[in-house]
């Protein structure tokens, strides 16, 4: 069988990821990219390299780590701080996946005469009729990860292989346990990896380069003065808590202006729209959409969102514009909306750069 490069995170997917294709015959290397470590030497919760190296010892597969850090910063951290600097909310994971995590494993793939590589993804790589690659829903609709994968090239895909996409989380863990792993009950993690403790926002203030805004004035939609704010990089578009306003009724974070330093609130139906407008776009399953061509697909504006029914349209050459079918609620400037086709293979992806209410 052919020689395969694991990334490792020190999670049980990844383990089981390993396990699964050493089983089956595979020559199997594990490899873990140290991204990110704290100030107290603390690893990023997706390079915990000692459980990875546990990991590897117990299937009896050979082991690396590799340094990323420099990559991470210039593609990750620096632009996640950037972002919330304009008033956006931003997806590291995206970026990570295509520009540090994929990038470095297979160079290293290529260094070590691998033919693929491998993660602990849920999700499925498949081949259309077109000849062109994508990745498919899990059968695990709640731990499905396409929505973080929908920027990997075709000679990405080509070359990766994700075994969970067939299995449950439950599944995993069962094959984890029977195979001795020493990771079979560890935790999921469910933070920003590189913010290990505080907030997001204290993330952002301990690294941000240009003057972070300060305090300014929420405003109703018409304008209206309802209090003071701590500064944008505290809030994001669809945030219900942690406003400290008791309006009399539940308020929600509209948009954010920063050219006023203002953020206007507005009551939940307020933070629906209908339409979108998409840039960075990104093709996956078909390799483009003409001008004024119309798509009908399903559409996830953010990764727990549950897609919905919308058509796309390309409006010139660098924007596409999204219409539901029923209104959507809290999509975020800055956020990842991905496209979906019946089969639940994804079509291609963009930024939200505007939301029209």
């Amino acid at each position: 069988m052919s020689k395969v490069i694991v990334g490792m995170s020190g999670g049980v997917d990844s383990a089981v990821t390993a396990y699964l294709l050493k089983n089956e015959g595979y020559d199997v290397i594990g490899v873990t990219l140290r991204t990110w470590i704290s100030d107290n030497g603390e690893d990023s919760r997706c390079c915990e390299i000692d459980d990875a190296r546990r990991v590897c010892e117990k299937i009896g597969i050979p082991y690396h780590t590799f340094n990323c850090i420099s990559e991470f910063n210039r593609e990750v951290t620096e632009p996640f701080v950037d972002e919330y600097l304009r008033g956006r909310t931003p997806n590291p994971c995206i970026l990570c996946n295509r520009y540090v995590k994929w990038e470095k494993m297979l160079y290293t793939a290529n260094v070590m005469g691998a033919d693929h590589v491998a993660t602990g993804h849920y999700a499925s790589i498949v081949r259309l009729d077109n000849g062109r690659y994508t990745v498919k829903k899990a059968v695990h609709d709640k731990k499905d990860q396409t929505y973080m994968l929908y920027r990997l090239t075709q000679e990405q895909l080509a070359k990766t292989m994700m075994p969970l996409g067939k299995y449950t989380k439950e599944e995993v863990r069962s094959i984890a346990v029977k195979g001795g792993l020493p990771v079979a009950a560890k935790e999921d993690s469910q933070e920003i990896c590189f913010v290990t403790d505080g907030s997001y926002s204290d993330f952002v203030e301990k690294n941000a380069k240009a003057k972070i805004p300060g305090e300014g004035l929420f405003v109703d939609e018409d304008g209206n003065v309802l209090g003071k704010h701590r500064g944008i990089i505290h809030y994001t578009v669809g945030q219900r808590k942690g406003l400290g306003m008791p309006l009399g009724y539940p308020a929600y974070v509209k948009k954010i202006l920063t050219d006023t330093n203002d953020i206007v609130i507005g009551k939940e139906d307020s933070i629906y729209s209908k339409e979108l407008i998409l840039n960075d776009i990104v093709f996956m399953g078909m390799s483009g959409l003409d001008m004024g061509e119309e798509l009908s697909c399903k559409v996830k504006v953010r990764y727990h969102h549950r897609e919905q029914a919308a058509k796309i349209f390309r409006i010139d050459n660098d924007n596409i514009k999204v219409m539901f079918e029923e209104p959507v609620k809290g999509a975020s400037p800055g956020q990842s909306a991905v496209f979906y086709d019946s089969d639940g293979c994804v079509i291609c992806g963009g930024v939200i750069a505007e939301v029209i209410y």
